[in-house]
């Protein structure tokens, strides 16, 4: 799978030490979750139980590669959500620090808002954004996500942007 400027493939324990390396960065994840970074050991076990398994009927999270180069920046896909009791596919993206700010973020979520339509036939599709993560919320907004509500997921005040029905 790719895009302009970018490729998407399945995450595979040899991406153990990128996938580690975006986990252990503050920066990367202070918006992620509780907000709090992860040991390696931590991050194996993320990877092993939750990413590697994620891969069925299309949905997942892909490592990000720079064409031009090869080099992994982050992940983007998309991934199944229960918020306030409804099942929901959220198009989630995160890219290492240095690649901030260069359209990656928004490339990726585009590709795979279009991929969700296209390819899976999904007619709504959500982001789930923490309130003072402005970054992603203009990436959301660029590939025509609005905001719909705010609601407490995962313990944490979330604004859930939305696409489609």
């Amino acid at each position: 799978m790719e895009s302009q400027r970018l490729q998407f493939r399945e995450y595979s324990m040899e991406d153990l030490e990128f996938y580690a390396s975006l986990w252990g960065h503050s920066d990367v994840v202070q918006y992620i979750g509780k907000g709090l970074t992860k040991t390696k050991k931590e991050a194996t076990k993320s990877l092993e139980n939750w990413i590697l398994p994620g891969y069925n009927y299309g949905l997942g999270l892909y490592v990000i590669l720079l064409k031009e180069t090869g080099e992994p920046i982050g992940h983007a896909g998309l991934v199944r959500q229960i918020v306030e009791g409804r099942k929901e596919t959220e198009i989630g993206y995160w890219l290492a620090k240095p690649f901030w700010g260069k359209g990656f973020a928004s490339e990726a979520a585009a590709f795979f808002m279009s991929y969700g339509k296209i390819q899976l036939k999904y007619g709504r599709m959500i982001s789930l954004i923490h309130p003072k993560n402005t970054a992603s919320i203009a990436v959301a907004k660029k590939i025509g996500m609005a905001y719909e509500k705010t609601v407490f997921f995962n313990g944490s005040r979330t604004r859930v942007y939305a696409s489609g029905e």
